[in-house]
């Protein structure tokens, strides 16, 4: 199905945040659009449906996506870009070409200027004196940053329930989970609250909550984008990567943030390729696509199960070759995961004890170093924090370290191999992103297990290292499902091209994509109850 875009049409600000990202782009260098109003168009939009996380959940029922909106810095940068595009010459030729797009960031990637919480308590108000290598990449792009979106505390959950400051809700269902732990970036660009957004993956953390809201994530190889200024959570497993509503504005937006830094002693040395190229796509005839036999079907809600069955069936009418491929310890991943990375996690969280910096609790009466670090961490962190805490040091402690932590890092060994064989055979793999549609808020939260199962399908890229990438298959019951590729390492570009010629497919077969058919939010439902503006939260 062909589209035609017309850059220079009217559009009204309801109609401009429908655009993807490099359709606004199109419209900014014809000058039909300027940034200004692109951005205002966010912050209205954003003060009338977005609501306040820390405001009670019962009360607000806006989607709550933001923890703070950047609306001056925002509107100055996008003053700035309209001014250079207005004076022409050298200036204006040398912009890039996505200037004046904005863009939302997650709250675990340090922003000079704006509150860094990490959704914890513990971070609560605390500025960073420096940016994130990715974010000082948005600035020199002179993308306007539209502000810091909600999250799980420290990254460390799959619902964005976890967060110190109040839940996101689901734009296709206000009383479901957006995914997790980036819910917040995935329902802001869900609800056109931004154009696209940063999200961080360390066991799908971008991929899952694209699948519950019917947009686009996408987990770069290890390495392929700096993670220096990211609050770590698992320094092995953290990547960060783009959250979007197309394939295209993703691998835009990667090729903004991605490539070498030499402050990311974990960065590929190596030149990024041209992934904005790579996602124009290609034909599906003859593209090798592995379907993963491991992952256990019961697993799956069968209206997934049946789709992803019917996906598979279209790629193969369309010319792919469909090869069934084994990967035996996948079975295993889920569990290796959830040690290697709380065992991770309790050494990067060990720096927050109240002494350097952040949130201080000193006992009453005054109290020893370690009688502050106590009390500190005890009222800084969240319950998931400290389960996942106790969890990892448990594994790294004297007697158990081998038995847990060792064996793990073994599956990750096997799962490593695994991949290797599957891509001699195939050029992607091909998996349902997540094991259920959105669930309701609540449902969950007091049965982490049955949590840690939705990443089920995710973990292994992340061990691994390789490049995923999660994009609308459809809607299951009202409610969208993500289906979910992964290329070899460092080949981000392949897992692009693939990735637009399946989103290709499944919008045909639809009439049109997944995340323009969301329903539409009611305004009376959506308004926040507080006096909450667009420049005002914190």
């Amino acid at each position: 199905m062909t589209q035609t875009f017309d850059a220079t049409a009217e559009l009204a600000a309801d109609q401009l945040v429908r655009l993807t990202a490099l359709q606004m782009a199109e419209r900014l260098r014809a000058g039909t659009t300027t940034s200004v109003e692109l951005v205002q168009a966010h912050l209205d939009r954003i003060a009338e449906f977005d609501g306040d996380p820390r405001a009670d959940a019962a009360a607000d029922r806006g989607v709550r996506a933001y923890l703070h909106v950047n609306a001056e810095e925002a509107l100055a940068v996008a003053a700035e870009v309209d001014a250079i595009r207005a004076a022409g010459g050298a200036e204006a030729e040398a912009l890039h070409p996505l200037a004046g797009v904005p863009v939302a960031v997650k709250d675990n990637i340090v922003t000079q200027g704006q509150p860094t919480t990490a959704a914890s308590r513990m971070l609560d108000g605390w500025m960073s004196p420096y940016d994130a290598t990715v974010v000082t990449r948005l600035r020199e792009a002179r993308l306007p940053i539209l502000g810091k979106t909600n999250l799980d505390e420290f990254a460390m959950g799959g619902s964005t329930e976890h967060s110190a400051f109040g839940i996101t809700r689901n734009p296709w269902d206000l009383d479901r989970v957006p995914g997790g732990s980036g819910g917040g970036s995935a329902a802001a660009v869900a609800a056109f609250l931004a154009p696209f957004a940063l999200g961080s993956d360390t066991g799908g953390s971008v991929r899952e909550p694209a699948a519950f809201t019917g947009t686009v994530g996408v987990k770069p190889t290890y390495g392929a984008v700096s993670r220096y200024g990211l609050i770590a959570m698992a320094s092995s497993l953290d990547q960060i990567g783009p959250a979007a509503r197309t394939v295209a504005d993703a691998a835009a937006l990667q090729q903004v943030i991605g490539g070498h830094d030499p402050q990311d002693s974990t960065s590929l040395a190596e030149e990024q390729a041209d992934l904005a190229a790579a996602a124009r796509g290609r034909d599906l005839a003859g593209l090798r696509v592995g379907v993963v036999t491991d992952l256990p079907a019961d697993a799956f809600h069968p209206g997934i199960r049946a789709a992803f069955d019917e996906h598979v069936a279209a790629l193969r009418e369309a010319g792919a070759q469909i090869v069934e491929v084994s990967c035996p310890s996948f079975d295993a991943a889920l569990g290796a995961y959830y040690l290697i990375m709380p065992s991770e996690a309790s050494s990067n969280l060990a720096r927050f004890d109240g002494v350097r910096y952040g949130h201080r609790v000193v006992p009453d009466g005054g109290g020893t170093i370690e009688q502050v670090m106590g009390a500190t961490r005890a009222a800084g962190f969240g319950d998931e924090v400290k389960r996942r805490i106790i969890l990892g040091t448990y594994a790294l402690s004297a007697g158990y370290y081998d038995a847990y932590y060792g064996s793990a890092q073994k599956v990750r060994t096997l799962v490593q191999e695994d991949f290797a064989r599957a891509f001699e055979q195939v050029d992607v793999l091909l998996t349902p992103t997540a094991p259920t549609p959105a669930f309701e808020l609540g449902a969950k939260t007091d049965d982490p297990l049955t949590m840690y199962v939705n990443d089920l399908a995710t973990i292994p890229a992340n061990l691994a290292g390789i490049p995923g990438l999660s994009l609308p298959g459809g809607v299951v019951e009202g409610l969208p499902y993500g289906l979910q590729l992964m290329a070899p390492a460092r080949e981000d570009a392949r897992l692009y091209e693939a990735g637009a010629a399946l989103e290709r497919l499944v919008e045909d077969g639809r009439g049109g994509p997944v995340w323009a058919q969301a329903p539409e939010l009611e305004k009376g439902a959506q308004r926040a109850a507080t006096a909450t503006t667009a420049g005002g939260r914190a």
